[in-house]
């Protein structure tokens, strides 16, 4: 909103409502340059109707505790409550000439009501409105971000019951481990996405507490009734000590942090999408819709989305660490090194939730090569634990088995096969007189799956389970 706009929606406008709100002790502006170095408002702007909330709370208890008249309170609600209408329908633009959204909001309150706008700071510092607004912004939008985490979990779990039977290889150190199911994999993708949702959920419970009436650092000689505004915006307390509470970062810390571990999670199941999607393996294919092709090879169909955001990991590694600096040494209370806070925990957010989106439709139309799964289970002997086992359960200590098995393999190798079942009964007699003719069917990739039934395992009953618990969950 440029002031000839503004002069024509709100009349003549005076300088003292557009100067910055500590331009009182100075007898020069600031220099054009400085102020642009010194603005926030591009980054800021997304909090103006938590800025709102909060500044029509504080004057609804400022009018209450007799601070300011009745009759003003209710003009600055009313004020407050046309700019918000006006934002949202876009009859009213943001001015970026202001240092600030907090400054903006208010001097366009001051246009509209006149003298009773320059009482909404009343008994408050830029210090926690900020610190208000943060946490209101934040209370608003991880629930929307929590949700999109919960539609990728939808989406591997309706995989997973697509294929709770579709054998597919478990890999430690990338070498054949055990044979398990696409089932198995996916839900171990939907725990770690679960995990997110819970992290998230926590951080939300921690800044739950009404920072406003700390004021720059030592809260107010006026009669502010810190308890009546946390009511009135719906936080379950109030911060314990006003000088922590300005100078506190970590809830813009805590919540980077569980985008960067969420994030953590989407570049892992990209590196195995675009691994699965190579020559070799074949065990996705990724959509059309969600694949690139090369400028000078035709025959290219690249896992472009899930590279971009498992290269996207480093931006929101980076916002962390830049948050982690950027207190590392702040001397309290309130530093203007804090107002970087939101530029990171922005950009990490706005990241996230992208990628999410973008995981959650490639992978929900991606389809997949049960064939070729179920083809590495055979070779590079996965099922050797399970001949162990097999002796355990005829009486034969762990670590013997284990040699026995050791040594089956050892005979497979020699004699040029790829599977231990490969091996006649007599060769698996000379590893242990114990192993009988039933092993053979002990030792087949569905077999060793159906037998996995403890908590959590791969078997169809046990993914089932996994997947009866994460609906719930997702209820």
């Amino acid at each position: 909103m440029n002031t000839e706009k503004s002069q024509e929606k709100h009349g003549t406008i005076t300088d003292d409502n557009h100067k910055a709100l500590w331009s009182g002790r100075f007898a020069q502006g600031p220099d054009a340059a400085a102020v642009e170095f010194e603005t926030s408002i591009h980054v800021d702007e997304r909090m103006a109707l938590d800025d709102i909330h909060g500044s029509i709370a504080h004057a609804a208890m400022l009018g209450e505790q007799g601070i300011i008249s009745t009759e003003e309170a209710m003009q600055i609600q009313q004020g407050l409550e046309s700019i918000e209408k006006d934002l949202l329908s876009q009859k009213l633009t943001i001015d970026y000439s202001a240092e600030d959204i907090h400054s903006f909001i208010e001097a366009t309150l001051t246009d509209r009501i006149g003298e009773a706008g320059k009482k909404v700071h009343t008994g408050r510092s830029r210090n926690d409105q900020i610190a208000l607004d943060e946490r209101l912004y934040l209370r608003r939008v991880i629930p929307l971000l929590i949700d999109e985490v919960k539609t990728a979990i939808a989406a591997l779990v309706k995989i997973a019951e697509d294929h709770k039977e579709s054998l597919l290889t478990g890999y430690t150190h990338m070498q054949h481990a055990q044979p398990g199911t696409l089932a198995q994999h996916m839900l171990a993708w939907a725990q770690m996405l679960r995990r997110d949702c819970l992290r998230l959920n926590s951080s939300l419970e921690r800044i739950n507490e009404n920072p406003l009436g700390s004021g720059a650092l030592q809260g107010s000689t006026l009669p502010l009734n810190r308890e009546a505004t946390a009511q009135k915006l719906g936080f379950t307390g109030v911060t314990a000590n006003t000088l922590d509470t300005v100078s506190d970062r970590d809830y813009c810390i805590e919540f980077t942090s569980d985008f960067a571990i969420l994030q953590s999670h989407l570049s892992r199941m990209c590196e195995e999408i675009v691994l699965w999607s190579t020559t070799e393996f074949s065990f996705i294919d990724l959509s059309e819709k969600w694949s690139t092709g090369s400028s000078i090879m035709p025959q290219k169909k690249n896992p472009d989305f899930a590279e971009l955001i498992r290269g996207r990991t480093g931006k929101v590694y980076g916002d962390l660490i830049n948050l982690l600096t950027m207190v590392k040494g702040l001397p309290l209370a309130y530093d203007r090194d804090l107002q970087e806070d939101k530029e990171p925990l922005f950009d990490a957010l706005d990241t996230v939730e992208a990628n999410l989106k973008v995981f959650t439709a490639m992978i929900s139309s991606a389809k997949w090569n049960t064939e070729k799964m179920a083809a590495s289970c055979q070779g590079g002997f996965a099922n050797a634990t399970d001949l162990a086992e097999y002796l355990v359960r005829k009486g034969m200590p762990f670590r013997t088995a284990h040699t026995v098995a050791a040594k089956a393999v050892r005979s497979a190798i020699d004699s040029g096969l790829s599977r231990i079942e490969d091996l006649s009964l007599d060769k698996l007699k000379e590893c242990s007189p114990l192993i009988e003719e039933d092993i053979f069917s002990k030792l087949s990739a569905e077999e060793c799956v159906s037998q996995r039934k403890v908590t959590g395992g791969p078997s169809p009953e046990c993914t089932e389970k996994q997947i009866k618990d994460l609906k719930v969950f997702l209820t």
